[in-house]
C-alpha cells in the first residue's frame, strides 16, 4: 500500500466522532478516502452530520504519529527481509471477507505472522473458541483437548489471547502441529490458530502471553483493529469479541461465568447467524453457569470436539475420537472417581494442591496423579487423609 493510500485511510479511522458505520456510508457514496477528504463540507453533511463532516475536514491530532508509527513498523519488516507484518483496509484483497457481516466492520487492520500463508491460501475456515481467565483445571484442559481436534479436523482456532481458555485454546492449537521430516520448524502448512488482540499490534497483552504470541506469529497470525501504541483499555477488549466471533463459522464458550466477556462473544455470534456451543459443567460452579445460560438460550450443548464439527458439517476420522473427558485416554478409560470419598470438604481444606486439581467435577485417580505429578502411594495416602478430614467435618454438621 503506497504511503498517501495508507495515510487517508488512517485518516478516516482516526477522525474524530466518525465511526465504522458512518465511514462506511462516506465510502460507499464517494469511493477511497482520498476522495472523501476531497469533498466540500455541504456535499459530506449529505451523508452524514453537520459536527462529523466539520471533523472530516480537520486532520485528526494522532494521524503523523500513526502514520509515523506504522511506516517504522512496516519499515522493520523490509530491513529484516522479513514478510510477517502487513496492515490491510476495507478495500484490500486480503481484507477478511467474514468481517464484512458485521455492520460496523474495521476500516482497518493490523496483521502479523504468517502473511505467505494467508495470501497463498486465504483465510481459513475457522472456529472461534472463548471462556474464562480463570478457568477450572477442566476447563483449561478441555479447551486445549478440543483445539487440538479442530486444528486436526482442519479448522483453524480463533481466540482473544487472555489468560485463561483463551491461552488453552491457542496452545492446543499449535500443538497439534506436526511438521514433516526435515521440515522446517516454521514450515506450517496452514494457519493453526488466529489471535484477535485488544491493543496495537506493538504491544503484548497480557505479559505472561509474551512467548505465547511468538508461536502464534510463526504459525498463525496475530490480528488488531486497534492503532499501534493502543494501550489495553476497558473498552478494546467487548469491542473485539465482535471479530472473534466473525472470524469463526461458529463459537465455542468453554466455560464462562454469567458476566463473562465470553458471552458477549456469543451474542455476537447469534446475530450474525453463526452458530453457538457450551461445554456443559458443573451447577456447582461458577465457570459454567455462562454455559449453562446459554444452553437454556439455544446454544448447543457439546460434549466433544466431533458434536461441533458435525453441526458444522466437517467430518474426519480424528474428529470422532475427541472427547470432553479425554485427558490422555478415552471416554470409556474414565472410571473409577478419585473424589467418590471427598463428600464435603470443609472451607479450610477447599484451597488444599489436592482440591483445587480435583475441579467439580468427578476425575479419576489416574488422571488427577497426571495433574499433580505426584508417586500413586503418596497420593493416596493424601486422599485418605482428606476423606478422613471430610468424615469429621461432616460429623461435626
Amino acid at each position: 500500500m503506497e504511503h498517501t493510500e495508507l495515510f487517508a485511510w488512517l485518516r478516516l479511522m482516526l477522525t474524530d466522532g466518525v465511526g465504522n458505520i458512518a465511514a462506511r456510508k462516506l465510502l460507499g457514496t464517494f469511493g477511497l478516502p482520498s476522495a472523501i477528504f476531497s469533498q466540500s463540507r455541504t456535499a459530506l453533511m449529505q451523508v452524514v452530520t453537520e459536527r462529523q463532516a466539520t471533523s472530516l475536514l480537520a486532520l485528526p491530532e494522532a494521524l503523523a504519529k500513526q502514520t509515523e508509527l506504522c511506516s517504522e513498523w512496516l519499515a522493520t519488516d523490509a530491513r529484516t527481509n522479513n514478510s510477517t507484518r502487513r496492515i490491510v483496509t476495507l478495500g484490500d484483497a486480503l481484507y477478511p471477507s467474514a468481517l464484512l457481516t458485521l455492520p460496523d466492520p474495521p476500516l482497518v487492520l493490523w496483521l502479523l505472522g504468517r502473511i505467505d500463508l494467508l495470501e497463498a491460501q486465504g483465510w481459513p475456515a475457522s472456529i472461534s473458541m472463548v471462556g474464562s481467565r480463570n478457568p477450572s483445571s477442566q476447563g483449561d484442559k478441555n479447551a486445549f483437548a478440543f483445539a487440538t481436534s479442530f486444528v486436526d479436523a482442519g479448522l483453524c482456532v480463533v481466540s482473544g489471547m487472555a489468560l485463561g481458555i483463551d491461552a488453552a485454546a491457542h496452545s492446543g492449537a499449535l500443538a497439534a502441529y506436526k511438521p514433516s521430516a526435515g521440515q522446517a520448524d516454521k514450515s506450517t502448512d496452514s494457519l493453526l490458530t488466529i489471535a484477535v488482540v485488544g491493543t496495537g499490534l506493538d504491544r503484548v497483552y497480557p505479559k505472561q502471553n509474551l512467548e505465547l504470541a511468538h508461536r502464534i506469529a510463526d504459525h498463525g497470525l496475530v490480528v488488531s483493529e486497534f492503532p499501534l501504541g493502543s494501550p489495553p483499555t476497558s473498552a478494546n477488549f467487548p469491542k473485539r469479541n465482535r471479530l472473534i466471533a466473525a472470524l469463526g463459522l461458529g463459537t465455542l464458550v468453554v466455560e464462562a461465568a454469567l458476566q463473562s466477556g465470553s458471552l458477549i462473544t456469543a451474542r455476537e455470534s447469534a446475530e450474525i447467524g453463526k452458530d453457538v456451543f457450551a461445554i456443559p459443567g458443573s451447577i456447582h460452579m461458577a465457570q459454567s453457569k455462562g454455559c449453562h445460560a446459554l444452553i437454556k438460550q439455544g446454544a448447543k450443548l457439546v460434549e466433544s470436539a466431533s458434536d461441533v464439527l458435525e453441526e458444522l458439517r466437517i467430518t474426519t476420522p480424528q474428529a470422532s475420537e475427541s472427547s470432553v473427558t479425554s485427558e490422555g485416554g478415552s471416554r470409556a478409560s474414565q472410571t473409577g472417581s478419585a473424589t467418590q470419598g471427598l463428600r464435603t470438604i470443609s472451607p479450610a481444606h477447599s484451597q488444599h494442591p489436592l482440591v483445587l486439581a480435583m475441579g467439580f467435577d468427578p476425575v479419576s485417580f489416574d488422571v488427577l496423579q497426571a495433574r499433580v505429578d505426584m508417586e500413586a502411594s503418596a497420593l493416596q495416602v493424601q486422599l485418605l487423609e482428606l476423606e478422613l478430614r471430610s468424615e469429621e467435618h461432616t460429623s461435626e454438621l
